[in-house]
């Protein structure tokens, strides 16, 4: 098993979940973060501290295509380890379904 994140993290960008993660698994784009799914370790700390409640583990069916989402990305955007304020407009896209149509795929700035 491992931790995948789904589409409402995408225009939000909460990054309370790479503080917690004990092996720097997260990997930070424009406008959304991943996981790297080799890299997981299972652990599940990050996923009560999402905010937007985009963090599952891939267990849970229908998130094939979320699950090759995150590992296609992790491979190359920057890591990120330290929290950073969500977008400006993160209360507003939280909880607005169908949001892979908004996913840059655009590199964040990583650290």
């Amino acid at each position: 098993m491992t931790y995948v994140v789904m589409d409402n993290c995408i225009k939000c960008k909460y990054t309370d979940c790479v503080e917690v993660c004990p092996v720097d698994c997260f990997y930070e784009g424009e406008n959304y973060l991943v996981i790297h799914p080799d890299e997981c370790i299972d652990c599940g700390v990050c996923e009560p501290e999402c905010p937007a409640e985009a963090i599952k583990p891939d267990t849970e069916p229908g998130l094939e295509s979320w699950i090759k989402l995150n590992a296609e990305y992790a491979e190359v955007w920057p890591n990120i380890t330290v929290k950073k304020d969500p977008l400006p407009d993160a209360k507003k896209w939280d909880g607005v379904e169908n949001k892979l149509k908004d996913l840059s795929p655009n590199p964040g700035t990583g650290d």
